[in-house]
Formats: C-alpha cells, structure tokens, sequence
C-alpha cells in the first residue's frame, strides 16, 4: 500500500483504529529513546500517537545489554502522528483524527476490501528453527540449574523461527491471513520504510484511562481440542494444572510490584486470578491487575516502572532477564515489546508483541518468535511442544491462505 505508515489496532470484536498518512515520525534506538518519546510526546500534545516500543528498552530502564543476533534491524521504538485516525465499528467510520475527505474514504475501502476478501495471494514460507530441539533442551535444562540454585524462580525463555531470502508479496494481506486464524483481541499491523509487523497478540501490557491502572499478564496455555468434548477437557486441565497456575501467579506479583512503583499507597489490586479464556487456537490463563496512579506520573515514568511486560522475562525481573541475554540466541526486539497508541487526552493501551511475524524487505528476513515460562517444575519436551503449539498455527495461516 502507500509509502507513509500505517498503523491497525485490531480488537477483533467489530472495532478496531486505523492510523495512516503524512505525519511526524519518532524513530530511536537504545541510549536516547525515553527522552526522545517524552520529548515526542510534549510536541505532539493533544495529538494521536500510534507505535511500539521494542524488548530492547530494558536496556535504558536497567543495566543491562542486547548482543544477539538481530536479522531484521528495526529500530527500537517508533512513534508516529497520522494525518487520518478512523475509528471503525462494524459498518461505521469515525473520524478521530483528520478530514473525512475523499483521499481518506478511498483509503479506508480499500483497505476493508482487502480485509474481507476471501482470498489472499498464496505464499509457501519455509521457517527454520534458530536453535535445534536439543539445543532448546539443554538450555531448559541449564535454567532450570540456575533456579535451582535460587538465582530466578521463572523466566520466559523464547526461541526464533525464521526465513531468509523472502520477498514478501503482500504483508497486508499475509496479516489478514493470521489474523483468521488467531482473532486475538490486541492484533495489530504496522508498515514504515519496509518494516512489517503482524501481531496476533491476545495480551494486554499497559492500559490507562484517567488515573486507572490495568495490566492483563497471560500465563497459561493450552491448544483447543479437536471437537467440543477434547475442547472442555483441555480448558479444564488448563485451570487446574498447578505447574500453570504457579507461572501465573508468579507473574502476578511481578506486575503488582511494578505497579507499586507508581500507583497510590494501597491501590494496588488483583481484579481478576486465572481468568481463563478461549481464542481461537489456544486456551489462556490471564489475571488482571488494577492500579490508581500517582498523580502527576508520565508515561516515561510508567514504562521504566512496567516495561518490558513480566510475562516475558520472569522473575526477579532483571535476574531474568540477564539470563535470557545469555540463554537465547537473537536479539528481541519488537518482540515482547507493546505496539499501541497515546490519545490527545494521555491515556493509551498497549499489548505486549508475541503470536507475531516480523518482516524487513531491505534484509529479506522474516521472524516469528515464540517462548515460554520455565520454572522448577518444567518439561523440557512440554516446554518445547507449547512452543510447536503456538509457531503452528502462525505457519499454518501463512502458508494455508488464512483457512482455518
């Protein structure tokens, strides 16, 4: 499509944001970025933002580094003001942002044309895995020596699928496809200078709204069953199983902890524990988590309290995160970052990015991470499996033109 960005939130509920045209643009790399989105932010007051922040920022917040592998080069974090904010609603458009001109409705049509064509060009992608199954295995078995020795007590240790050479004929239309198949609630797509992210993402990072605090962490997961019987079965054993429910409530008190860091003495609170809820491949077990903020706090402020999400590094956080420069083999990035938007008002929401493809056309390099929490109680082949469950249905709606 066009050459300016653009941004699609996608609830996957008969609404969703759409970004696009000619605006200011923030792009920044570790050493500088918190000031430049702060000083973003003061410039573009009372305007819509839309963009992500990428895994890497971590090294900003605390004293840590990134030295893996990086295939796709993005920057690590893009912020950007458009021309035209459509809010879409089943059949209605709402202009948030910009003219409701004849350049803008001509965008928007096509772009739904687009979205509900039945068909999508079809494109055979051939992944390979950064690391073998057994090196995945005695990695797992490596952390799992470091929490026993009480160094973690759980970190989300991800491994990349990837693909070289790959000219990528429609990324819109390739996002349509996922989108088919995963119908998360925090799916996004983003385009600039030919970088390309489809995210399939059902979690939420950061929301704020006024002075309210939420943060929604999954951990927990298992696949949907083959018919309605295996279904119930699975969900069941899913909000029993005490291996998933230790992942989660460990992350809890994670995000409980950042939150403390900014929100008034006393607010902190769990609305919801082990919430479990289905998607379209996957059963989840998310907890929801609320918080009234000090008063005054900026989003700056926010992220180096929050930032990066706890479900994707475990705790304690920055142990964890040591390990996980140290365990995996590439660079993050915008994955376990948050892709979202900043309203005129200051509030926003962000996801956390995973169930997601990363595409750089320069380098011709597509990248779908995938991970998961290990704990003492960890498998290493179920740990690998969960991986193969989640990349599955990814690769499946790429290479099977988004049929489910």
């Amino acid at each position: 499509m066009k050459d300016f960005p653009i941004v699609y939130l996608n609830s996957n509920d008969g609404s969703g944001l759409l970004a696009f045209g000619e605006g200011p643009v923030m792009k920044a790399n570790v050493g500088n970025a918190l000031k430049d989105l702060y000083d973003f932010t003061q410039t573009h007051k009372e305007k819509y933002m839309f963009g992500y922040l990428g895994y890497d920022i971590k090294n900003e917040i605390e004293d840590l580094k990134s030295e893996n592998n990086d295939g796709l080069g993005f920057p690590d974090m893009f912020f950007y003001v458009p021309k035209y904010v459509v809010e879409l609603k089943s059949e209605n458009l709402k202009f948030l942002s910009g003219d409701r001109d004849t350049v803008a409705l001509d965008f928007v049509v096509d772009f739904l044309e687009k979205e509900i064509m039945a068909q999508y060009p079809k494109q055979e992608i051939n992944f390979q895995s950064r690391i073998s199954k057994e090196e995945y295995l005695e990695k797992i078995k490596g952390l799992k020596n470091h929490i026993q020795q009480g160094d973690i007590y759980e970190v989300t240790f991800c491994q990349e699928f990837y693909a070289e050479n790959v000219d990528l004929i429609d990324p819109l239309g390739e996002y349509f496809k996922m989108n088919n198949v995963t119908r998360a609630p925090f799916s996004s797509y983003i385009q600039f200078e030919g970088n390309y992210i489809l995210c399939g993402s059902p979690e939420r990072f950061l929301q704020k709204t006024g002075d309210d605090l939420i943060s929604q962490p999954i951990k927990g997961t298992s696949k949907r069953g083959a018919d309605q019987e295996e279904d119930v079965r699975l969900r069941d054993l899913l909000t029993k199983d005490p291996k998933e429910k230790a992942e989660n409530v460990m992350i809890v008190d994670l995000v409980r902890n950042d939150l403390s860091k900014v929100a008034k003495k006393g607010s902190v609170n769990v609305r919801e524990l082990f919430g479990i809820y289905s998607f379209e491949t996957v059963h989840q077990l998310i907890s929801t988590i609320h918080a009234d903020q000090k008063e005054g706090t900026t989003i700056v402020e926010l992220l180096k309290a929050l930032f990066p999400m706890g479900s994707m590094t475990g705790a304690p956080k920055i142990s964890a995160m040591e390990l996980i420069e140290e365990f995996e083999s590439f660079k993050r990035g915008v994955y376990s970052g948050a892709i979202g938007y900043i309203k005129p008002n200051g509030d926003f929401d962000f996801n956390v990015v995973i169930r997601s493809i990363l595409y750089s056309k320069a380098n011709r390099y597509l990248s779908c991470p995938v991970g998961g929490a290990i704990t003492i109680n960890s498998n290493p082949e179920s740990e690998y499996e969960e991986c193969i469950t989640k990349v599955d249905a990814i690769m499946k709606a790429l290479n099977n033109g988004g049929k489910k």
